[in-house]
C-alpha cells in the first residue's frame, strides 16, 4: 500500500435496517444498458450475462453455488452464466477465449497485466470503463473519493480505465501488511529442547540449523529432521528475506529504492553476492532440503503439516505447520557486519487488471451496476473472504445486525486460505483500512501479522521509499517484459546455481557483463522514469 495523508471521518456504523437493504434491497433490476437490449433477459426482467472465470479446486465448480453469488443474484436480479477453469488452466482457456473471437460479456478474476489489458484495448476486445464508472458506479466513486491515489494508479497513460480493480489494505507505510512478504518461521519446540536460544546473527542460525541437524531434536532416533526448507522462486515462501541481513535485501521484482530516490537492481548488489554464499555455506553443511529447488506448494506443504522444518517461510505459518505454538517468528538477523535490516517489499493490495468488460457485452448499463454492488463496503468484505449464515460450511463471519458490521470468527484450526478459497469470489472490491472497526473486523490471521510487523519487522526497516505502482505505456511494457522474461529467469538460474556450487565470486564479473547484456541498464532507465512520474504528480 502507498503511503498517503488524509483524514479519516468516523462515522456511526449502520442500523440493522440499513445493513439489510444494503444486503438485500435489489439495486439494480433488469434492463440493458450498452449498444442493444439483451437477447437473454427473461419474462420477470431478469437479466443473465456470461462471465470466464477462475477457481480454487477447493470451490465449488459452478460459482452460482456460492452463497454469496446467490445473495447476489437475488439482489441484483441479474443471473451470471459462469464458465469456470481451475487456476492451473484458467489462463490458457481465457486466452483461447479472446484469440478466437468467442468474447464473454466480461471476465472476471481475470487477474491480467498492464502489458495484457493495454494490449487487449488496442485490439478492441475490451472497453474504456470511464463513463460507465461516471454514471452508474456510485459505491466504486467513493472508493475513489476516500482513496484518490488510486485513480491515477488504475488509469492507463491513455487516461482510460480498462480494467476493474481488487483493492485490499490494511496499515500503512512500513506498517502495511504487505510490507514483509516471506516470513521466517523457527521450531521453538525444537530450540527448546536442545536448550537453544533464538538466533540473533546469522552465524548463530547457522549454529541453530546444524544442532537441528545433528541433534535429534523431534526426538524419534532418526536423522529426518529438516533444518532448512523454501520454496526457490520469488514469493512468499522464498528464502529472500534472509538477504537483508547482508545489505539492501531482495524483493520479487529485484527493485529497491534508495533514500535518493534512485532504483536499484537487487540481483546486482554486492550484499546479494555475500547472502548468496551464506546460503552456499548453509547448503554445504547439508542444512537445506533437497527439495528445496524443484518442490511446489503441494510438497512444501505436506512436509510442513507434519512439522519436519526447523526454518521454513511462508506469509502465515497457519497454512504451512497449523496456527499452534510449534513455530514462531524469527526476528531479522544481523549479518556480519553487525547491521540488521528487513526489506520493504513492493507490493500492495492491488490487482489492477481483475475484471474487465469485452467488446461483446451488449449490457453495459447492468453489467455496471452489478459490478458497483461488488464495491458496497459489506459486500466487499465478504467478496475477499467469505461470507455468513452457510449451513452447510465453516463461516468466516458473524453478521452483528445491531452494528452493522461483520465479525469474523475464529478459525477453528482452518487454514485461513483454504477457507477463503472455498467460499469466498475474489474479483473486483475494495477494502479500504477505514473498514476496520466499521464494517467488518481484523481476522485473527491478520492481526497476528500486523503485530508482527509494527513490532518485530518495521522498527528494522531502513528504506524510506518503495517502488509505487506504476501504470506504463505499452511501448515500456513492451520492452519490460521482453527484458524480464530473460533477466530474471538469468537471475533466477545463477542463483540456485551458486547456493549450490559456490561459484558466485568467479563468476560475478562475467553475471554483472550478462545482466547488461540481457538489458539491465535500460530496465533501470524505464524503472526510474516510472518512479520519477509517479513521486512527481
Amino acid at each position: 500500500m502507498k503511503k498517503r495523508t488524509k483524514s479519516k471521518v468516523v462515522t456511526k456504523t449502520a442500523s440493522a435496517s440499513v445493513l439489510a437493504s444494503l444486503l438485500f434491497l435489489s439495486a439494480c433490476s433488469g434492463g440493458g444498458g450498452g449498444s442493444a437490449a439483451s437477447k437473454e433477459q427473461d419474462p420477470s426482467g431478469k437479466v443473465t450475462l456470461n462471465f470466464i472465470t477462475q477457481s480454487s479446486p477447493l470451490a465449488p465448480a459452478d460459482p452460482n453455488e456460492k452463497l454469496i453469488n446467490k445473495r447476489l443474484e437475488e439482489k441484483t436480479n441479474v443471473h451470471i452464466n459462469w464458465k469456470n477453469f481451475t487456476k492451473d488452466v484458467f489462463v490458457e482457456k481465457r486466452n483461447l477465449a479472446v484469440a478466437s473471437g468467442d468474447l464473454p460479456d466480461a471476465i472476471f478474476n481475470a487477474d491480467y497485466s498492464d502489458y495484457e489489458l493495454l494490449k487487449l484495448a488496442k485490439d478492441g476486445a475490451i472497453i474504456p470503463l470511464n463513463d460507465l464508472i461516471e454514471k452508474n458506479m456510485p459505491n466504486f466513486k467513493k472508493v475513489l473519493e476516500e482513496a484518490p491515489e488510486y485513480k491515477s494508479m488504475i488509469t492507463a497513460p491513455d487516461g482510460n480505465i480498462y480494467a476493474f480493480p481488487w483493492i485490499e489494505e490494511l496499515g500503512n507505510g512500513k506498517e502495511r501488511i504487505q510490507a514483509v512478504d516471506s516470513m521466517p518461521w523457527i521450531n521453538v519446540e525444537w530450540l527448546k529442547k536442545l536448550g537453544l536460544e533464538m538466533p540473533t546473527t546469522t552465524d548463530e542460525l547457522k549454529k541453530v540449523l546444524i544442532a537441528f541437524k545433528t541433534q535429534d531434536p523431534n526426538g524419534n532416533g532418526q536423522a529426518d529432521e529438516i533444518p532448512l526448507s523454501f520454496i526457490n522462486k520469488p514469493g512468499a515462501e522464498d528464502i529472500a528475506f534472509l538477504f537483508a541481513s547482508f545489505g539492501l535485501g531482495e524483493n520479487p521484482d529485484h527493485a529497491v529504492v534508495s533514500d535518493e530516490g534512485k532504483v536499484i537492481f537487487t540481483a546486482a548488489e554486492e550484499g546479494y553476492k555475500t547472502a548468496v554464499s551464506f546460503i552456499h555455506e548453509l547448503y554445504k553443511e547439508g542444512l537445506i532440503d533437497i527439495e528445496a529447488y524443484t518442490q511446489d506448494w503441494s510438497t512444501y506443504l505436506a512436509k510442513g503439516k507434519d512439522q519436519r522444518y526447523g526454518l521454513y517461510f511462508s506469509w502465515d505459518k497457519a497454512n504451512i505447520s497449523g496456527a499452534n505454538d510449534t513455530y514462531d517468528i524469527m526476528p531479522p538477523l544481523a549479518g556480519p557486519d553487525g547491521e540488521v535490516n528487513v526489506t520493504r517489499t513492493n507490493g500492495l493490495g492491488l490487482g489492477r487488471g481483475k475484471m474487465v468488460v469485452t467488446s461483446a457485452n451488449k449490457n453495459l448499463e447492468t453489467t455496471a451496476k452489478w459490478v458497483d454492488q461488488l464495491y458496497d463496503p459489506i459486500q466487499s468484505v465478504q467478496d475477499n473472504w467469505g461470507t455468513y449464515g452457510d449451513e452447510t460450511q465453516q463461516n468466516i463471519f458473524e453478521l452483528d445486525e445491531a452494528k452493522g458490521m461483520l465479525k469474523h470468527l475464529p478459525l477453528e484450526g482452518a487454514a485461513p486460505v483454504e477457507l477463503r478459497e472455498k467460499t469466498s469470489i475474489g474479483g473486483p472490491l475494495a477494502v479500504l483500512d477505514s473498514y476496520y472497526g466499521k464494517y467488518t473486523t481484523m481476522p485473527d490471521d491478520a492481526k497476528g501479522r500486523m503485530d508482527i510487523i509494527k513490532n518485530i519487522m518495521a522498527p528494522k526497516m531502513k528504506a524510506e521509499n518503495v517502488m509505487p505502482s506504476v501504470f506504463n505505456s505499452i511501448e515500456e511494457l513492451d520492452r519490460l517484459t521482453t527484458i524480464e522474461t530473460d533477466l530474471f529467469a538469468y537471475v533466477l538460474r545463477m542463483r540456485t546455481e551458486w547456493y549450490q556450487n559456490g561459484k558466485v565470486d568467479a563468476q560475478w564479473d562475467e553475471y554483472l557483463k550478462e545482466l547488461d547484456r540481457l538489458g539491465l541498464q535500460e530496465w533501470l532507465k524505464i524503472k526510474q522514469g516510472g518512479y520519477d512520474r509517479a513521486t512527481q504528480k
